[in-house]
């Protein structure tokens, strides 16, 4: 099991950026693979996007595609999701997530509000 801690998220205005942060465990986090996730009120959990530990291969929501960029400095031990063009609809809280390998999705972040003004 890992800890991760986010940072990053706050209010935005429509078109606007900005950036999350996720720090894992340290010297083993280039073995997990990472996402960001993100969930509405009364609404399921949904994966925004995802990278391989070594950051070499990323996925992305359909609904995100070309304005969301995942990232990764494994030296830091961080994980970024830079969100760019934000709409109302990209509120929620956004979580963080590892799993190891090929696994689930086992450890979280605390969450962090991401809202946009429209």
């Amino acid at each position: 099991q890992v800890h991760l801690v986010q940072s990053g998220g706050g209010l935005v205005q429509a078109g606007g950026s900005l950036t999350l942060s996720c720090v894992g465990p340290g010297r083993t986090f280039n073995n997990y693979r990472t996402g960001w996730f993100r969930q509405e009120p009364g609404k399921e959990r949904e994966v925004v996007a995802q990278i391989s530990g070594e950051g070499i291969t990323t996925r992305y929501a359909d609904s995100v595609k070309g304005r969301f960029t995942i990232s990764r400095d494994n030296a830091k031990s961080t994980v970024y999701l830079h969100m760019n063009s934000l709409t109302h609809e990209d509120t929620a809280v956004y979580y963080c997530a590892a799993a190891l390998g090929a696994g689930r999705y086992t450890d979280w972040g605390q969450g962090t509000q991401v809202t946009v003004s429209s």
